[in-house]
C-alpha cells in the first residue's frame, strides 16, 4: 500500500529540487561552499494553509526554506520529501515577466 504525507496546522509538504554541484558559468562547486537553505516545489498544503488568504503559499509554488527546520518524510532511501511549517518558508519565487527585466548598459 502507497501513503502520502498530509501535512496539518500551517504546514506544507516540498519535494526537495536535485542539488547542483556546477555554476551555472560551469564552475564545479565544493560541498563546503553549500547554502544551509534548500530550493523544492510544494506538493501538498494543509486545510489551514488553505483557507489562509494571509499565507501566500500554494502547490507547485517553488520555495527555498531553511533545512534545519525542515522534518524529513522519511518513507524511503530515496526521501526528499520534507514537511514545512510556513514561517520557516523563507521566499516563494515567482516568474519574471519580459517586461519586468531591467537591462544593464
Amino acid at each position: 500500500m502507497k501513503y502520502k504525507a498530509i501535512p496539518l496546522g500551517e504546514r506544507v509538504l516540498i519535494t526537495k529540487d536535485d542539488d547542483q554541484r556546477q555554476s551555472r558559468g560551469g564552475i564545479i562547486l565544493p560541498d563546503a561552499s553549500k547554502v544551509p537553505t534548500i530550493t523544492g516545489r510544494v506538493i501538498e498544503i494543509s486545510q489551514q494553509v488553505k483557507n489562509d488568504p494571509l499565507i501566500p503559499i500554494r502547490v507547485m509554488d517553488k520555495v527555498l526554506i531553511q533545512p534545519q527546520s525542515a522534518t524529513p518524510v522519511s518513507y524511503d532511501q530515496t526521501n526528499k520529501q520534507y514537511i514545512v511549517h510556513v514561517d520557516d518558508v523563507i521566499a516563494v519565487f515567482e516568474p519574471i515577466e519580459k517586461s519586468e527585466v531591467e537591462v544593464t548598459p
